[in-house]
């Protein structure tokens, strides 16, 4: 959501920083609403008071025997009772065009975010890592896991496309990476380890914003909750309605989840594979911190995951996304992308975001600054520390060996009860 205020302070700027995201611009439409609702409770305030004031006059009346005067302005008030009736009923449809119009709109991105159209204008930071050079052509994880347990067959036969079944030594590395991942950030990075609903209000996908815009990438239940699409929605929305003590922030969350996501808007895309599945896991970040803070988290954020990767011994390289590949919550986005061997190229595992006080707004998330009696919105910052499934594909395929079997990483082995090497059909 955006400050009115501002909007109306600021409708150039407003619709300049809207066109740098590809957005029409909005403020005319938007102050011509709030105008128009303003406008209407200044008519329900007066006519609130002219009826207060008539039916005090009515009861005075009649001590006075003034039953005509009485009866006029008996009268009156049915009238203004009908006149607020309906000015309430106008309030309340301008309000909602107002509300629908500013809910659907995106952040507006930060003024360091580069202007681009897509993910070809993205800019690269930094790489980490030099691929490793193979003496045998690498294979990609869709090949070399079935052997070793990635069972896509199976999946698709339960579940349909995009699903996929493990068994054995390939499950327990899966389950081993979560783990890693999950105590990496609690016991390295200093997030809080929390265990959250799968199933969420409606509000609470509005909150993160993934409501209402992107409702078909989400699967919905037929009792009206949604299957989050990352822990980020109920992690971030832990805070929503809530006015927090200065001293209590940053709060740092995480959680390791299953997600949940229709992939409506990527048909045809990545449909081979672990890399773009309706169900898979997930270890989330979540910071709920000061506005002036805010910029120093994202940096530490984008850290925590990229130290995973660092861990792992896994090459990957750093982005900076431009205003046309943000995702519509964020006002600055870095992604961690990996080097996958079998596919030969950079695959994003990690996408974090500053969303500043964007999604507090909807969700009505505040903190009182120690000192002062005002209330401020928190800036939201979420991010992925790591995908499990991603990670999975760049470990098998980075760690491959020539016969097929698969070097278990020397920081996972004590989560697989020591095993170092996955076998084809052990």
């Amino acid at each position: 959501m955006h400050d009115l205020k501002f909007i109306r302070d600021n409708p150039e700027a407003f619709d300049a920083a809207l066109a740098r995201r590809g957005a029409a611009p909005a403020a005319a439409d938007i102050v011509t609403l709030d105008t128009k609702k303003r406008t209407i409770q200044t008519q329900l305030q007066e006519s609130q008071a002219r009826r207060n004031d008539a039916s005090k006059a009515i009861g005075a009346a009649m001590g006075q025997g003034k039953r005509e005067m009485a009866d006029t302005l008996k009268a009156e008030v049915g009238a203004l009772k009908i006149t607020l009736t309906n000015l309430e009923e106008q309030e309340r449809a301008v309000a909602n065009q107002l509300h629908a119009l500013i809910a659907g709109l995106p952040n507006l991105p930060g003024d360091d975010v580069p202007a681009g159209a897509d993910e070809n204008d993205n800019a690269e930071l930094l790489r980490w890592g030099t691929p490793r050079s193979f003496d045998f052509a690498a294979k990609d994880h869709a090949d070399l896991g079935p052997p070793l347990g990635l069972d896509f067959e199976t999946g698709v036969a339960i579940s349909g496309a995009r699903f996929a079944f493990m068994r054995g030594q390939m499950a327990r590395l899966n389950r081993a990476i979560g783990q890693f991942m999950l105590d990496h950030q609690c016991y390295k990075n200093g997030y809080s380890e929390c265990a959250t609903p799968y199933l969420v209000r409606t509000e609470a996908l509005f909150g993160t914003g993934q409501l209402p815009k992107f409702g078909e990438d989400n699967f919905q239940t037929t009792d009206g909750r949604w299957l989050i699409p990352t822990a980020e929605v109920s992690l971030t929305n832990s805070v929503r309605e809530q006015i927090l003590d200065d001293a209590a922030l940053p709060i740092r969350l995480t959680a390791l989840t299953p997600c949940f996501r229709s992939e409506a808007g990527a048909a045809g895309k990545d449909t081979k594979g672990l890399i773009r599945q309706h169900q898979f896991e997930k270890v989330e970040l979540v910071s709920i911190t000061r506005a002036q803070d805010s910029a120093k988290e994202h940096e530490r954020m984008v850290g925590a995951a990229e130290s995973v990767l660092q861990a792992l011994e896994l090459p990957y390289r750093k982005m900076l996304l431009c205003t046309g590949d943000m995702g519509a919550t964020a006002r600055k986005t870095y992604d961690l992308e990996v080097w996958l061997p079998g596919q030969g190229l950079y695959r994003e595992i990690s996408s974090c975001s500053n969303c500043g006080e964007y999604q507090a707004r909807r969700m009505n998330a505040r903190y009182r600054p120690e000192g002062e009696k005002q209330t401020q919105f928190v800036h939201t910052l979420n991010g992925s520390g790591l995908a499990v499934g991603r990670t999975l594909v760049a470990v098998i395929e980075n760690y491959q060996n020539a016969d097929g079997s698969v070097t278990v990483p020397t920081l996972l082995r004590p989560y697989m009860a020591g095993l170092d090497l996955l076998k084809p059909g052990a």
